[in-house]
């Protein structure tokens, strides 16, 4: 007998449609599994003859033979258990009904029961893409697959849920619809709570406004952390394409909570500087998503950049330009989204005081070198705002005064975004830091003095061409808070002066 069944793969985070056919004919009993697949695919055969055991079905005594098409794409992982299970029981007549409108994904366990498995949401948006009525899929992945609308959802729990809702006896429910709720993340770190430092905090209210990257230099205790980790409470909520594409990464990370799976807060990923550069940008046989697309469409902060390995932050370059990450493997190539911002915070010097008003430094000059050249010219000229975190003042500590909130600062920012939406409705670009060369002087129309003034700074100060780009994206974004069309020269002015430390602490220009 012949059977074929609908089933769904995936590789990093492309999904691909799995035609699973199944002969059962005469001969010396035998199970075989073909097309191409891993040493976990073809140990389903075990757990199938135990699940269907468990349920109290008899596997066929006969030889069993199961491609996997198309023959020449590998197939990986524990997802196809359920649609060669449901294909051996088409094949034996245990299930009559017509099931190519469906498809079936999940994991089996030795004892009949269906295990959750990574991806089913960019699998589900793939069956939906393909014309499928309705996806079968294991019960913990029901919520997460109901995200995608137009497709009917069936969460099944053990192997004789999925028969009997064939032969009539108890029919599996549809999954209700899931419906986002809005929320904010991390409103319990508020601006409110740091005293002083208005210039910082003003430089990230311009990142977070036009979604610009930006590193933080100042001596310990400055609140360099502290700012950086309230960023995520002033930046604008994501959209609902921004929350699938998201979601769909931390789906094939296992990284989804079970009671909210559609990731609607911005992420906000903090490695420690002590990761690898396959834990920075992904990796693995099969590759995985690293912290760089973890943290797609959302913040990644790197304390103690300084502490970091070099080789690790060059890794960056790449991804902080064609916001995505390619990675090759024997397996083949995979490609993640990475359109982050990218905070970071470092001390100046190895003990963290040079250049501070207490004379507390004891570094050489061989040793402040030494540590800053850990940063490479490269890569600092990616950060579009250099911000130094000056000491506190004991009169900003003690002060009894309010400081503005973080709901204030995010209306400003939301203001910002909103002329951006609407600036960029009818192209890719999503922010003023994506703005393409291209595209640069159609958006970043300068007054003549703006222009003048931009141009003598390009001589005198030697600026580099991304580096005037992104004075200029920067300035974008200022006039976009004082909601002018046109880049003035305070705008430009303000941009430069927040591209300063290179040259305080680097000596080696923008």
């Amino acid at each position: 007998m012949f059977a074929k069944i609908n089933s769904l793969g995936l590789f990093g985070l492309n999904a691909f449609n799995v035609d699973v056919e199944i002969d059962i004919s005469r001969g010396i009993p035998a199970f075989e599994i073909v097309g191409l697949p891993d040493l976990v695919v073809k140990e389903s055969r075990e757990r199938i003859k135990a699940s269907m055991r468990s349920a109290d079905i008899e596997f066929p005594v006969a030889r069993v033979m199961v491609n996997l098409a198309p023959a020449g794409t590998r197939k990986s992982g524990s997802v196809h258990d359920i649609a060669i299970l449901v294909a051996v029981l088409k094949a034996a007549e245990y299930i009559k009904d017509d099931l190519d409108d469906y498809c079936f994904i999940g994991e089996l366990s030795l004892n009949g029961q269906i295990r959750a498995v990574e991806g089913a949401l960019p699998m589900t948006l793939l069956a939906k893409e393909s014309g499928f009525k309705g996806v079968f899929v294991p019960k913990p992945n029901a919520f997460e697959a109901s995200v995608v609308e137009g497709i009917d959802i069936y969460g099944a729990d053990s192997v004789s849920d999925i028969l009997e809702h064939f032969i009539g006896r108890r029919k599996i429910p549809k999954q209700e619809k899931f419906t986002p709720q809005k929320k904010h993340s991390l409103m319990n770190l508020d601006f409110a709570d740091v005293k002083g430092q208005k210039t910082a905090k003003k430089a990230l209210e311009i990142a977070a406004a036009g979604g610009h990257n930006a590193i933080l230099i100042g001596t310990p205790g400055s609140g360099k952390s502290m700012l950086a980790k309230r960023m995520p409470s002033i930046l604008p909520d994501m959209t609902f394409e921004e929350s699938i594409e998201t979601t769909k990464i931390h789906s094939i990370s296992g990284m989804l909570d079970p009671e909210s799976p559609l990731v609607t807060v911005r992420p906000f990923r903090t490695p420690h500087h002590t990761i690898s550069s396959s834990g920075l940008a992904g990796g693995g046989s099969i590759p995985r998503p690293g912290e760089i697309s973890l943290a797609h469409n959302g913040l990644l902060f790197l304390d103690e950049l300084a502490e970091f390995d070099r080789k690790t932050l060059e890794i960056l370059r790449q991804p902080l330009e064609d916001g995505k990450v390619t990675i090759s493997r024997a397996a083949g190539t995979v490609t993640y989204p990475a359109s982050i911002m990218l905070i970071a915070a470092m001390n100046p010097c190895p003990c963290g005081y040079y250049g501070h008003p207490s004379g507390k430094c004891r570094c050489t000059q061989k040793q402040v070198a030494a540590y800053l050249s850990k940063i490479s010219g490269p890569l600092l000229d990616r950060f579009d705002l250099h911000i130094e975190a000056a000491p506190v003042e004991y009169q900003d500590l003690s002060s009894e005064a309010k400081e503005e909130s973080s709901e204030s600062i995010r209306k400003r920012v939301t203001a910002a975004r909103n002329i951006q939406n609407e600036r960029f409705k009818n192209s890719s670009i999503n922010c003023n830091a994506n703005i393409t060369p291209d595209k640069l002087r159609e958006y970043c129309v300068m007054s003549k003095s703006a222009d003048k003034f931009i141009g003598n700074a390009f001589d005198k100060l030697g600026l580099s061409a991304r580096a005037y780009d992104r004075i200029l994206k920067v300035a974008r974004t200022i006039a976009d808070l004082a909601a002018s069309e046109i880049i003035e020269k305070a705008h430009i002015s303000a941009a430069i002066q927040f591209r300063s430390l290179d040259r305080k602490y680097w000596n080696t220009g923008c």
